[in-house]
Formats: C-alpha cells, sequence, structure tokens
C-alpha cells in the first residue's frame, strides 16, 4: 500500500506534452509536382487491359527467321579489267589476212623522227645505293626561274615608302622648331666632348666599382654596389645613344 497524502485526495488532471510542429521543407510541393511529372503511366505493370491478339495471328512456323535479300548474280569488281579467254583448242585463228605496210620502213622513220629520252636525274643518298628523284629534293635551284627572282619583293618597299614618309616628316618637325628657335643642334666637337666626358666618368666608376669588398655582407656595402650598378649602366645607355645618333638637337628648356 502507498503512503497516504492530503495531496492525493483530488485527482490531478495530466496534461499532454506539446510536441514540436512537424518538420516540413520550402520545396515539398516542388518535389510532389517534379515526382508527379516524371511518373508515366503502366510504366513498370505494363497497360490495364492488354490488347489481345486475333486467332489467326498465332505465330507460325519460321515467322521469325531473317528474310534473306532476293539472289542477285555475283560479280568481282575488276571483272572490266580481265583478260580475254585462251582459246579453245578446236578454234582457229583468221587466215588470209595481208597487208601492204612496210613495218621495217615504218620502222625506221619513227625511229628517226623520235627524239631520244633522257634520263631521269637522281641522286645516291645511301651507301647501298638508294636512289631518289632529284628534281622533288630540294637540291636543285629552280627559283632562280622564277619570274620574279631578283626583284625587291613588295612588302620590302611599302616598307621603305613609310620610313621615307616618317622621316621626311621628322625633318619638317626639326626644321620648323629650328626656324623658331626651340631647338639647338650639338656641333661635332660638342658630341665627341660630351662623349668623352661620358667614358671618362664610367672609366672613374668602374675603377670604383672594382676597388668594393667581393663579400657584402652589411646593408651600406649592399646600397653602395647597388647604386655604383646604376650609375654604370645609365652612363652605357648615354653613351650607346649618343654614338647611334649623330645629329643630336637640345631644346631650350632642357
Amino acid at each position: 500500500m502507498g503512503e497516504e497524502s492530503i495531496y492525493n485526495l483530488l485527482p490531478s488532471v495530466q496534461q499532454p506534452e506539446a510536441k514540436n510542429p512537424r518538420y516540413r521543407s520550402v520545396f515539398h510541393e516542388a518535389a510532389k509536382d517534379e515526382l508527379k511529372q516524371r511518373k508515366t503511366a503502366s510504366k513498370t505493370m505494363g497497360p490495364a487491359q492488354v490488347p489481345l491478339n486475333k486467332q489467326t495471328d498465332f505465330m507460325k512456323k519460321r515467322a521469325k527467321e531473317p528474310v534473306l535479300p532476293e539472289k542477285t548474280v555475283f560479280t568481282r569488281p575488276n571483272a572490266d579489267k580481265k583478260r580475254p579467254p585462251v582459246p579453245k583448242r578446236d578454234e582457229k585463228p583468221v587466215m588470209g589476212l595481208n597487208s601492204n605496210k612496210n613495218f621495217i620502213h615504218t620502222n625506221a622513220v619513227e625511229n628517226i623522227m623520235s627524239s631520244s629520252k633522257k634520263p631521269e636525274p637522281k641522286y645516291v643518298d645511301t651507301p647501298g645505293g638508294t636512289t631518289n628523284n632529284l628534281q622533288d629534293s630540294g637540291l636543285v635551284p629552280k627559283y632562280i626561274k622564277k619570274d620574279n627572282y631578283g626583284t625587291v619583293p613588295k612588302y620590302l618597299e611599302t616598307r621603305k615608302k613609310a620610313m621615307a614618309e616618317q622621316q621626311q616628316s621628322y625633318d619638317q618637325y626639326v626644321q620648323q622648331r629650328l626656324e623658331k628657335g626651340a631647338l639647338n643642334q650639338i656641333s661635332p666637337e660638342e658630341r665627341q666632348a660630351t662623349l668623352d666626358g661620358l667614358k671618362k666618368n664610367w672609366e672613374e666608376l668602374h675603377l670604383q666599382y672594382q676597388g668594393l669588398s667581393v663579400v657584402t655582407d652589411t646593408a651600406p656595402k649592399k646600397a653602395r654596389k647597388e647604386r655604383m650598378e646604376a650609375e654604370m649602366k645609365q652612363l652605357e645607355k648615354d653613351i650607346d645613344t649618343i654614338e647611334k645618333h649623330k645629329i643630336i638637337y637640345v631644346t631650350d628648356n632642357f
């Protein structure tokens, strides 16, 4: 027997447990529609009512045998090139045919009038004596027989003409600037003096560069070496520019 309690005198009402709402995907309706579209009636089980064949449409003997094409006469692909058959022993050649043609005289005339056949030029490229056609080997200078051999190509003439026009326009621009007094041409003496000065500076800088330490273990040594290399490279570039151009113009604003 259980223990008595005043709390048990009145029956207690049990509240049902609250359940969480059932999960329902947002794509539920779309999935149902897609499933209905993919379904096909009688796809696996067959139609509901199978149509029956007539009593006269039963399977007959040899009904499933393959139907062969109609028989034709076999002909070989090279039948037209076949040699004529050997004459039979009872066949006789046609006799009594005479001709007034002088075969000796005809052959002599044909040989006299015909030109001699020249041998095809070939070359041998192996110790075993393998011969090849000389005309197709590329060893024969056929290009000298072309109609345009020795003529200047058109693209070179076009390029030469374009370069001449550019040079002419540049000369006109320089002449206009000279007339306005904006450009001054350096004399050959000044050009040579500038070139000698640049070369002297490069030699002095190169002498200092050779005296640097082989090991660049500190930041100042590394920075000095890089600075001297950059200055030498710039001097070489300036020397190359002056040597390439014989005529040099300098602006007043330079």
